[in-house]
């Protein structure tokens, strides 16, 4: 049964019999026979069917809320089990926004050198997408926003506050400021990330607040991007400071720090709430509680 509600949780995902059969690695035939044979054990339909997926039936939706908790509770189960044979080990999926992706290659790295039987995959993904992954168990733990938006139930720990700078050219009209304002900006044309990330829903936010509207000029997903359009046609882009720093190394740029005029928003590590976490989740949190404090890993 756990295979096939795996089944189920993939058709709910993809809405689609033949995307889901891929992702799952078998044959339409075998998943469709699949989730036949789990609404012939339930003894209800669970999607409905025509031509086409017609998505899930109202015992389909109930019966998703189970699949998410029992594969999630057989994947932990296997996890604990693993751990007590041979330590820390296995393979997590990480989301992470794009502005902190730096924050999760320390995390991840120095998680696994602590622990070389651990492995990552670090995606790049924004906020809603982040905790729609944890929910549908397609990510195990996420770096995310975690005081802005709705998180849901989750368990979280801060790493670190998010501050601004602008960065630009030497030549920009604003690269000689010590600090700008957010005011200062209202007629600089801009590189920002799009607007369904959380990122820049802040930012203009911020401008807002300052009673001026960005000039989005270059928007993209990719914080490289943003940088590599300053570089080559004098735009200027917004990031936060560790992240711009990071990006500007060995490049005629200028990061000029932006005035803060709000709290700076909380970032952090994200797991679905579970009691008890898996060993290498708990690890990962104790993880990134001591990054967030400064300390090192190897104690993890």
């Amino acid at each position: 049964m756990i295979r096939q509600l795996e089944m189920l949780l993939a058709l709910a995902k993809e809405q689609h019999f033949g995307h889901a059969a891929e992702r799952l690695g078998v044959t339409q035939p075998t998943l469709s026979s699949g989730i036949k044979q789990l609404e012939e054990q339930l003894g209800v339909k669970l999607v409905q069917r025509g031509s086409r997926y017609g998505g899930l039936t109202p015992e389909g939706q109930r019966a998703l809320t189970w699949a998410r908790q029992i594969v999630g509770d057989t994947r932990r189960l296997r996890d604990e089990m693993r751990a007590v044979r041979e330590g820390l080990s296995g393979h997590l999926r990480l989301a992470v926004i794009p502005t902190a992706l730096t924050w999760a290659a320390r995390l991840t790295t120095g998680f696994a050198e602590a622990h070389p039987n651990v492995s990552f995959t670090v995606l790049s993904r924004s906020s809603v997408e982040i905790l729609d992954m944890l929910e549908n168990l397609d990510a195990d733990a996420g770096i995310s926003y975690l005081d802005n938006e709705p998180l849901g139930r989750v368990t979280q720990a801060p790493l670190y506050r998010e501050h601004y700078a602008l960065v630009c050219r030497p030549d920009h009209p604003l690269a000689e400021r010590g600090h700008v304002a957010w005011s200062d900006m209202g007629e600089t044309g801009l590189c920002l990330l799009t607007p369904d990330m959380q990122n820049r829903r802040i930012i203009n936010r911020n401008f807002m607040e300052a009673g001026v509207t960005p000039r989005a000029r270059i928007e993209s997903t990719s914080t490289i991007v943003l940088t590599a359009a300053v570089i080559n046609g004098g735009q200027a882009t917004i990031l936060p400071s560790e992240h711009a720093a990071f990006l500007a190394q060995g490049h005629d740029l200028t990061v000029v720090p932006i005035d803060e005029t709000r709290g700076a928003p909380a970032v952090g590590l994200l797991a679905p709430y579970q009691e008890p976490q898996t060993p290498v989740l708990a690890a990962l949190f104790r993880a990134a509680g001591r990054i967030a404090t400064g300390e090192s890993l190897q104690a993890t």
